[in-house]
């Protein structure tokens, strides 16, 4: 899946912030049902859960991925992937999905503008009907796109009344995660999941 879209009065800063703000996420995104850090691997580089709400009647997903960004000056990457930890087992309540190669390219094209391209190779973990494979291509995905743009031109209001000067992406002497042993997580592979049935839910 990928989808690009053009940014006005949106600096490329602005949208970078916005989609390492765990905590304006939670304003913004409503299909997340919970998100937190878990470690920090190294200045760039972070592990996380985030798990979000599927079309009813499918059952909803998880996801621990690696996560690293690089500012490029006016362009920022951020790209994860899905990895193991012992701690955040699968969950009964959840199809835990993979992350094989998801990010974000976000490039500058003024001082009030820029563009950003969404990636996304994901593998849901189960036989999924072609309406919902259909629907996330053609619908879900554009419109999260244009919720995360509204959310991008009200986050500097909201960033003024929220702890404004912490960013810890951006300084990473402000991070508060714990650091996180590169020998505790192993990549999640797609076939060592349950695969969940799912083909014949009506739309």
């Amino acid at each position: 899946l990928q989808c690009r879209m053009e940014c006005k009065d949106v600096p490329a800063e602005t949208l970078y912030d916005v989609l390492h703000d765990i905590e304006y996420r939670k304003k913004w995104d409503t299909n997340v049902i919970e998100t937190f850090d878990i470690g920090k691997l190294t200045v760039n580089s972070d592990v996380g859960y985030y798990a979000w709400k599927c079309p009813k009647p499918l059952k909803n997903r998880d996801v621990i991925t690696l996560r690293s960004w690089l500012p490029m000056g006016s362009d920022y990457i951020i790209m994860n992937y899905s990895v193991k930890h012992p701690k955040y087992p699968p969950r009964k309540d959840m199809v835990r999905a993979v992350s094989i190669q998801t990010g974000y390219l976000i490039e500058g094209t003024g001082a009030k503008s820029c563009t950003i391209t969404y990636l996304a190779q994901v593998d849901p973990k189960g036989s999924l009907p072609k309406w919902v494979v259909n629907k996330s291509s053609q619908f879900l995905a554009p419109k999260a796109m244009k919720k995360m743009y509204k959310a991008c031109l009200k986050y500097p209001a909201w960033k003024e009344r929220h702890d404004p000067h912490f960013k810890p992406w951006l300084f990473p002497e402000q991070s508060r995660l714990p650091a996180l042993p590169l020998s505790e997580l192993s990549l999640q592979h797609a076939d060592s999941l349950e695969n969940i049935d799912e083909s014949a839910l009506p739309e």
